[in-house]
Formats: C-alpha cells, sequence, structure tokens
C-alpha cells in the first residue's frame, strides 16, 4: 500500500498553476510523472501523489522538473482565471476511480500515438537517407562514365588522326613504287624493240615457209561437228531443313544482347594484362565465383565476380550473383544496386530470362525488407511472383510482408 504524500505545496496566477513535491530522498531516475488535463500523479515508492484537478489544463505544454529532492510540475491553465482549490473536492470513489482510469487510457493512447510517430519517422529517414545514397553513388556512376566518354572520344581522334597519317605514307610509298615500275617497264620495252628489229629479217623470210605449211594442214582438219541440245532433270529437294531462328522479335532482341554481351571482353586492360588465359574469362570467372559462393567464402565470391566484371559488364548473371554475395556479407545498398543493374541488363522480358528477373526480384526485395522498406520489398517480390505464381516458398513470404506492413505479424529484424 503506497504512502500518499500530504506535505506538497501549490501557488498559482491566473494562466499557470505551479505544484512542488517533496520527493523524501528518493532518486530522479525512479520518479514517475504522469500527467493528463484532468489528473496529475507523482509516484517514487513507496510514496505517491496524486491530484484530482479542478479545472482541466492544457497538457501538451505541461512540463516537470525533478532535482534537489524536489518535483516542480508547471501546469498551463485552458481557462485564465484564479482557482478555489487545487482539487476537486468531492470524496466519491468511483468518481476518482473513473478520472484515473481516463486519464491511464489517455496517457497510452499518447505513449502508443507517440511510439507510431516514432516508427514513421525512423522510416522516413531511412528510405530518404537511401534515396540520397542511391542519387549519390548514380552522380558518380554518371560523372565517371563523362570522364570514359570523354577519354573514349580523345582516343578514337588519335586513333583516326594516326591512321590518316599511315594512310598517307602508304599512298606515298605505292606512288614511289609505280614510278619504279613504270621506269622498269620503258627499259624492258626499249631493249625488246632492239631484238625485235635484230629478228625482223629472220621473221620475213620464215614467212613464206609456214604460209605453205598451213595451208597443208589445213586441208586435213576434219569437218565441223552438227549442233544438238542436251536435256539435264534434277532431283526434287524433299528433305526438311530445321528452323533455326525465332519468329519472336523479342526473343531476337535478347538472343541478339546476349551474342553482343557473349563478345564484349574487355581483355585489354593495362592492369588484367599480367592474368593468366583462363583468368581473363569471365565465364571462368563466374564458375569460380559460384563455388567460392558455394562454400560460404562469399568474400572470394565477391572478388571474382568484380574482375568478371570489369572484363564484361553486359552480363546480368555476374550482377545477379554478386547482389546474392552482398546479401550474405549485409552491404544491403550494394546488393540493391546490382539487383537493380541485372534487372536493367535483363531486357527485353523473355521466357528465357524470366528465371533470372524473378531471381533479381526476389534479391533487391530482400535487401528492401532487410533495410525495413517493407512497401518497395513488397512490389519487388509481387514482380517474381507474377512471373512464378506457382512458387509456395515465395507466395508464402509475399504474405509475410503484407502482414508486417499491416502490422499483424512482428517485425523479424526485432525479434
Amino acid at each position: 500500500m503506497p504512502l500518499l504524500v500530504t506535505d506538497y505545496s501549490w501557488t498559482q496566477t491566473e494562466s499557470t498553476v505551479c505544484i512542488s513535491v517533496p520527493l523524501k530522498g528518493a532518486k530522479a531516475g525512479r520518479v514517475d510523472i504522469l500527467s493528463t488535463d484532468e489528473y496529475l500523479k507523482v509516484h517514487y515508492p513507496p510514496y505517491l501523489f496524486e491530484a484530482f484537478l479542478f479545472e482541466p489544463v492544457d497538457d501538451e505544454r505541461s512540463t516537470a522538473k525533478v532535482g534537489n529532492e524536489v518535483a516542480v510540475i508547471s501546469l498551463p491553465k485552458r481557462t485564465n482565471k484564479v482557482w478555489e482549490h487545487l482539487m476537486i473536492t468531492t470524496n466519491e470513489k468511483e468518481k476518482k476511480k473513473e478520472i484515473r482510469e481516463r486519464a491511464l487510457l489517455k496517457y497510452q493512447e499518447k505513449l502508443s500515438s507517440e511510439s507510431r510517430f516514432k516508427v514513421e519517422k525512423q522510416h522516413a529517414e531511412k528510405k530518404y537517407a537511401l534515396e540520397t545514397m542511391m542519387k549519390l553513388e548514380k552522380e558518380e556512376r554518371d560523372s565517371i562514365q563523362k570522364t570514359k566518354d570523354a577519354e573514349r572520344e580523345k582516343t578514337t581522334a588519335e586513333l583516326a588522326a594516326w591512321q590518316l597519317r599511315q594512310k598517307q605514307k602508304a599512298e606515298g610509298e605505292a606512288l614511289l613504287k609505280l614510278q619504279s615500275q613504270r621506269n622498269h617497264q620503258h627499259k624492258l620495252k626499249a631493249l625488246t624493240e632492239k631484238q625485235e628489229n635484230g629478228l625482223s629479217e629472220v621473221k620475213l623470210n620464215q614467212r613464206g615457209n609456214s604460209e605453205a605449211n598451213s595451208k597443208g594442214k589445213q586441208a586435213d582438219l576434219p569437218a565441223p561437228r552438227p549442233p544438238g541440245n542436251i536435256q539435264v532433270t534434277f532431283t526434287p529437294r524433299v528433305f526438311p531443313t530445321a528452323l533455326r531462328e525465332s519468329r519472336v522479335p523479342e526473343e531476337e532482341e535478347w538472343l541478339s544482347k546476349q551474342a553482343e554481351a557473349r563478345r564484349a571482353v574487355n581483355a585489354d586492360v593495362e592492369d588484367l594484362k599480367d592474368l593468366k588465359e583462363e583468368e581473363r574469362s569471365p565465364d571462368w570467372l563466374k564458375d569460380k565465383g559460384d563455388k567460392c559462393f558455394a562454400t560460404g567464402d562469399y568474400l572470394g565470391a565477391v572478388n571474382a565476380y568484380n574482375l568478371a566484371v570489369r572484363l564484361n559488364g553486359k552480363i546480368p548473371a555476374l550482377y545477379s550473383n554478386r547482389a546474392a554475395c552482398h546479401l550474405k556479407l549485409k552491404n544491403l545498398h550494394k546488393a540493391i544496386e546490382d539487383s537493380s543493374q541485372a534487372l536493367d541488363l535483363l531486357t527485353p522480358p523473355v521466357a528465357a530470362n524470366a528465371v533470372a528477373r524473378a531471381r533479381a526480384y526476389v534479391r533487391r526485395g530482400s535487401a528492401f525488407c532487410q533495410l525495413q522498406l517493407y512497401a518497395e520489398g513488397l512490389q519487388d517480390y509481387q514482380a517474381a511472383l507474377k512471373i512464378d505464381p506457382h512458387n509456395e516458398a515465395l507466395q508464402a513470404d509475399t504474405q509475410r510482408i503484407r502482414d508486417i506492413i499491416q502490422g499483424s505479424a512482428a517485425d523479424p529484424e526485432t525479434q
């Protein structure tokens, strides 16, 4: 049974009531103060002070200070007038009980509202921080890409100028070679004419003999053959020809992108020239990263995927698998970024990349949920469920996120 405090004091003005309650040696951390518009309680075991106020006060502007073994509570009045008493004069226990219960209910509602506001504020701050970080990272990527484009244009211009110089040099050499050949031909022609002049007399003497011999040979030739036609027929082509190309435009575009990605190997990076031949293959590095992930070596897997991305940044599986590693390492922002990059590369959406798209959506949704951004996570899980609607595990995870958002399930981060 608590001991009621009776040696309190109070003063008032037309707008404020000030109450001083002695704490009788109690520490400030053990003092519990509850205040509403019609009820005040100061509890420091085993002592208890409670006041059923004479008039309503403005609880939102009330203040309490604890120190020097006294608690001073300042209560602004709702109406500017002087009270006749501090507390109501009735001794009805039921009425006081009703006031006390009503005050406790208001106080609990106030605490619940403050708790909800705090959670919403934390969620908004986390979302804003994530958006800001992703924006900064995007600006950094754009700046790096801009620098790369400028360097590429500069290198292209230098290469074009070098090719032009080489072409001009080759044309000059070809011209000199052609002039040399012409001089040589002139010399040969002059020598030939000189030889022909010396042999012309011999040819004139031999011409008579040649004409006599040719007349004798023409008399011995057989008559020409009569003309005719030869009929040619071909056998019909009866064996079938396999249809090797898809007739769906989206599938053709996806296959074209896949083929282009396989050809886009950047093996000329300066700091990668010391690698072995197999280490400069993105497929070999991907297999190595998959094996490291299977054995729990997530950092080793990330390093393998990083090198593969530097060699070929157009393969979606590299980003999606690296996102899985970042999830294991709790690098949640990097997991979101890699999953988003994989989804950008997995276009257009066709049956051939449906499984990869669903996997990327689930990994990004999981990262969002671990950041307590459940609304964004639910969108990704629903997108994955749309691709694979019969996946029972995916259905269960999606429903669990809905329950968390609706408040019917406990937040797994707080359990």
